[in-house]
């Protein structure tokens, strides 16, 4: 079991630093007068709110974490039982767990993973390929997963 990252060069973010976050960060930055910026071991930035992760930044791709509200206004896809346990170890979503597309998508959107017995978030990731094509695909890479249950960034934040 990896150990949690601590946070470094923690500091609060200047009026011009966020407001450049909001424009990049279009709705998934929730109201907040204060807005910290630090960086996990990793060399993932992450954006704090009430000490609770709410963004991070890693290879130059913005996302909401798991326990950001953010996650209900991304699309959705629902995936099987047997692809969860592969996906909270890091693993790409494969074209064969999914069961369900909610919401339309463009190859490179963010979307969120869940599972179809709850519903719940399970990972954050990259769309490899279209809402339309993906619901036609038998096989597969269909998602890049950036951050997922149980992962550094979860247990940090």
């Amino acid at each position: 079991m990896e150990r949690p990252s601590r946070l470094r060069r923690r500091h609060r973010l200047k009026r011009r630093e966020l407001r450049r976050l909001r424009e990049e960060a279009g709705g998934l930055l929730p109201e907040a007068e204060t807005v910290e910026e630090a960086e996990m071991e990793d060399g993932t930035v992450v954006y704090l709110i009430d000490d609770s992760i709410v963004l991070a930044k890693r290879e130059g791709v913005l996302f909401p974490t798991l326990k950001s509200h953010a996650l209900e206004a991304l699309p959705s896809i629902v995936v099987d039982m047997g692809a969860i346990p592969h996906i909270c170890n890091g693993a790409d979503v494969m074209a064969p767990g999914v069961v369900e597309v909610q919401g339309e998508f463009q190859p490179g959107d963010l979307v969120v993973v869940r599972d179809e017995r709850y519903g719940k978030a399970l990972a954050v990731g990259r769309a490899l390929v279209g809402s339309e094509e993906l619901r036609s695909l038998e096989r597969g890479r269909v998602v890049k997963n950036l951050h997922y249950v149980g992962d550094r960034l979860w247990r940090a934040g």
